[in-house]
């Protein structure tokens, strides 16, 4: 019998902004074979500055806050399961992709 390969998300970090939305910095998709991290920039204008203690910086952009939606879509697209762990992780990856995903 085959296992079925279980693609998850794993790791989402993320702030609330100015109106209590959540504003993602980074974010982790892990499958079997392989894992990929964005990390995004603020969607706020604001001098770029970063913690030693926290580990936020803003200047470690590697995905425009806009393009959120698209990279995140098409990085999942291919995937058959998508999990996550936490109602609110879980919750707004669903609204963002428009798919099931499974809080583990």
């Amino acid at each position: 019998m085959a296992s079925e390969s279980r693609e998850t998300v794993t790791d989402f970090e993320f702030l609330r902004g100015r109106q209590n939305e959540t504003v993602v910095k980074e974010l982790c998709i892990v499958s079997a074979t392989a894992s990929e991290t964005f990390r995004f920039n603020s969607p706020y204008k604001m001098a770029n500055y970063g913690s030693y203690v926290n580990g936020i910086d803003w200047a470690d952009v590697h995905v425009e806050y806009k393009d959120l939606h698209t990279v995140v879509s098409e990085a999942v697209a291919g995937l058959a399961h998508l999990n996550a762990y936490c109602v609110c992780i879980v919750t707004f990856l669903s609204i963002l992709t428009g798919r099931t995903i499974h809080n583990l």
